[in-house]
């Protein structure tokens, strides 16, 4: 398992972005599997940083990245 240490929405973005290709999926079908709309996972992947956590969350479920916070 690859670990990656996420330090903006940017950063998040790229990480989706990355992870949805290498799956072969579109937009879209992120989208509708995660119940959310295709223009949240655009701006998702474009790093836009006022998302909603609980949609974020569903996004990234659906890609099999698991999300982990350390305190440093």
């Amino acid at each position: 398992m690859k670990t990656l240490p996420i330090y903006d929405a940017q950063q998040l973005g790229e990480l989706i972005r990355s992870r949805r290709r290498e799956l072969g999926l579109t937009q879209t079908e992120v989208a509708e599997v995660a119940n959310a709309n295709l223009r949240f996972v655009s701006e998702l992947e474009r790093g836009k940083p006022t998302a909603r956590l609980e949609n974020v969350l569903r996004v990234l479920a659906t890609l099999g990245i698991e999300l982990e916070a350390r305190i440093r």
